[in-house]
């Protein structure tokens, strides 16, 4: 990994204030952005925004991946669901925090890109990080409940599917609308769910039975 460039991005991002936590900035300082796209892209790698991948999908910015990260407050241990591998890339960085004692779920309806993601991680030895094809507006049921869910694209709401599959005292975080979009944080508590707005932010659409 050009160490340099990840470097550089990585203390803008703490001076502006986007990541604080030791644990997303060590993550984030771990995973090779440039293993996740094509060859042609690489040298676009560790510039903060986002990147095509295909398909009509992208490779998030750095610091929407870290922004998420520390709104979700994962910990090492923690069950996490994320909808929409797309190119396998965040995944990586929360199966970093989280660690050998926790679990990242991932799931990704394009199949190109379902295969593609799950080789990467494989390769790159992310060993506890099941990607998962399906419909992810219907959650994944075989590993919940979770203690931390997060979605990759923006949606009309969040779909029921995954609130049920929340744990107790979990926290999901997902872009909310269509053309102008939220990021909101939902907390689930004694089985009812509080709502915070974070930023407004563009995710590609979250296409499903339960999205667009």
């Amino acid at each position: 990994m050009p160490l340099n460039e990840i470097v550089s991005v990585i203390e803008n991002l703490i001076s502006k204030g986007y990541i604080k936590k030791q644990s997303v900035i060590d993550a984030l300082l771990s995973v090779p952005r440039h293993k996740f796209i094509s060859k042609s892209m690489e040298s676009y790698a560790y510039v903060d925004s986002p990147l095509g991948i295909g398909y009509g999908q992208t490779i998030s910015a750095i610091h929407m991946v870290g922004i998420m990260c520390e709104e979700l407050d994962l910990d090492e241990g923690q069950n996490v669901l994320e909808v929409g591998t797309g190119s396998g890339y965040h995944a990586a960085v929360v199966s970093e925090i989280v660690g050998e004692s926790g679990k990242v779920t991932t799931i990704e309806r394009i199949p190109e890109l379902f295969e593609n993601s799950k080789k990467i991680i494989s390769e790159l030895g992310y060993n506890n990080v099941e990607v998962v094809f399906g419909d992810g507006t219907k959650g994944y049921l075989e590993n919940a409940p979770y203690d931390r869910i997060y979605v990759t694209a923006s949606g009309p709401d969040v779909p029921k599917a995954l609130i049920e599959q929340l744990h107790d005292g979990g926290i999901l975080i997902a872009p909310v609308g269509a053309h102008f979009q939220t990021l909101m944080r939902y907390t689930k508590i004694n089985g009812s769910i509080s709502e915070e707005k974070l930023l407004e932010v563009a995710f590609v659409p979250l296409i499903g039975e339960n999205g667009f």
